[in-house]
């Protein structure tokens, strides 16, 4: 198999473009997550992994277009093979969250083999001025990584990272500034003001870029580019190794196309040494 037809990108293309459901977006991430075991998994067993009712799971396959759940798993027997699965068993807990984040960037690497989705997004924020990003909660500390180094490449970042009765009109500011776009990080557990913030900035006129965790997130309606990668779910608090990265390869892509970043950048270092800001 190639690196390009993992379980996991053959299971995200089953369901592009189906018009599914919250609980069925979901169950559909859910299986994303587990696509070597989700051909195995009886329609009990799925809906335990995604938290829903052994019906919700009959109505998802249904939706997608087979008779019932065991049609599903027959269908993704054949398009999803097993693969060899890792020798796990002697590692600690520690250490099993190390190896499902190493599996989160082999994904994210897989799902970067076509680098025209992250292309466009640069694009689209490169041209904004300003550039709001936004993240809250759980996401506000990848939003503010990725204002603190896409400040010192772009002439205008305003970060969003905490809620309120004014944060719409910190978007409204931004729109009547020349904003063309906002980019958003939006990771578990998904804030309702977060949906509701995106939602005002479309109906402002902004293109919405999103770094979440799931093309099926609460967010995903109400973004124009989505771009997924997975957190890590195996310890007290989820871990986010691949978000924080896609947002790094999206802030290279954004500084392909702003022709004085590396002047901006050699500026910066100029004044830093002046000042002496950094131990050398």
């Amino acid at each position: 198999m190639s690196g390009t037809d993992s379980p996991a990108t053959r299971l995200q293309t089953l369901f592009e473009g189906q018009r599914l459901t919250p609980t069925q977006r979901r169950i559909a991430h859910s299986m994303v997550r587990r696509a070597t075991d989700v051909p195995f998994l009886s329609s009990v067993e799925l809906a335990e992994l995604a938290g829903v009712s052994q019906p919700s799971v009959t109505r998802f396959a249904v939706a997608l277009g087979f008779d019932g759940y065991p049609a599903l798993r027959r269908h993704l027997r054949e398009v999803v093979p097993a693969e060899p699965a890792a020798a796990t068993g002697s590692y600690n807990e520690y250490q099993q969250a190390v190896e499902a984040e190493i599996e989160n960037l082999r994904q994210l690497a897989e799902a970067l083999a076509d680098p025209r989705p992250v292309r466009q997004a640069g694009q689209v924020l490169a041209a904004s001025r300003p550039l709001p990003v936004l993240g809250l909660r759980a996401a506000a500390s990848q939003a503010y990584g990725f204002a603190y180094f896409a400040a010192k490449v772009h002439p205008d970042v305003r970060l969003l990272d905490q809620g309120g009765t004014m944060l719409h009109d910190r978007i409204d500011a931004a729109v009547h500034a020349g904003a063309t776009a906002l980019l958003c990080f939006a990771l578990p557990r998904h804030p309702r003001e977060v949906v509701d913030t995106l939602a005002h900035a479309k109906k402002a006129g902004l293109t919405v870029v999103t770094v979440a965790d799931s093309a099926f997130a609460p967010v995903a309606t109400h973004s124009d580019l989505l771009l997924p990668a997975a957190v890590g779910t195996g310890l007290a608090f989820d871990t986010a190794c691949a978000p924080m990265l896609l947002g790094r390869v999206l802030l290279e892509a954004m500084c392909d196309d702003l022709p004085d970043a590396q002047t901006r950048l050699e500026e910066f270092d100029a004044r830093a040494a002046a000042r002496g800001l950094f131990v050398e």
